[in-house]
């Protein structure tokens, strides 16, 4: 079964292989060395990992070595840049949208005067009566 490389990067653990693979090759031991897994589960995710065509394994004596092959994973880049103008284009009319609304609310209305509050007349400080008390 050919897999493709967005099943590759679907789980944390193939996704950090990859990231280990990628600055060098390393055997499946050494591969295997930095997980809390069995080795056999780290020998599936490197048969994943082949199938979708991010790793390739060379043989060298007794030894396997991974190589990571990163050029598969420009589908990923490919498929999130479309997604990535589709929403630069959706939030650049969001932009101007709100600063056409912005604009219309910072505008002066024609043929309306400002209404100024009536001023209320102020109490004259006159003298205060004193209650008497019974």
């Amino acid at each position: 079964m050919r897999r493709d490389v967005f099943q590759a990067i679907a789980d944390p653990t193939r996704r950090a292989i990859i990231h280990m693979l990628a600055s060098q090759d390393l055997n499946l031991n050494a591969v295997a060395e930095n997980f809390d897994v069995s080795r056999p589960a780290i020998s599936k995710h490197i048969k994943i990992l082949t199938e979708c065509g991010l790793v390739t394994i060379r043989q060298e004596g007794r030894e396997r070595y991974c190589e990571a092959r990163l050029e598969k994973l420009n589908e990923v880049s490919d498929w999130v840049t479309q997604y990535k103008k589709f929403w630069n284009q959706k939030l650049d009319a969001l932009e101007l949208y709100l600063e056409q609304l912005q604009k219309k609310e910072t505008a002066p209305v024609q043929g309306r005067t400002k209404k100024t509050a009536a001023a209320k007349p102020k109490k004259s400080p006159g003298k205060k009566k004193k209650l008497k008390k019974n």
